[in-house]
């Protein structure tokens, strides 16, 4: 499926956890893989965060809408929460099994992750 190129992402949009732990890189790199994939377009979440404007009429468009987050804290689940969106997935790579601090961020995680995030926006 192809999405928009370009700043303002595609009508899928995927918001992930960078954080500093091992499962935070995987949340991550998994988004990028997903964008790369056409599953869906990573998008900012900063932006949601600091209510950046053209970033939230964005989002709030958006057809579906992704939250991928590394562990049981949710910071993406929150913080899209926060700025009033309700209406999206949401996925914590350690329901998957992965386990944080113990789980290197390898392109098997990674590409696991990816596949399992991916259903999500069918």
């Amino acid at each position: 499926m192809n999405q928009k190129s370009g700043c303002c992402g595609g009508t899928k949009l995927i918001f992930a956890c960078s954080g500093a732990a091992d499962v935070g890189e995987i949340a991550d790199r998994a988004a990028r893989q997903m964008t790369r994939d056409g599953a869906g377009r990573m998008f900012c979440l900063a932006g949601v965060g600091g209510r950046v404007e053209p970033i939230m009429k964005t989002t709030e468009a958006a057809e579906q809408i992704l939250a991928l987050d590394g562990c049981d804290l949710d910071c993406v689940k929150k913080t899209l929460q926060q700025a009033g969106l309700t209406r999206f997935a949401h996925l914590r790579v350690t329901d998957l099994g992965l386990e944080k601090g113990k789980t290197p961020a390898s392109d098997q995680a990674v590409a696991s992750v990816a596949a399992r995030a991916a259903a999500l926006l069918t």
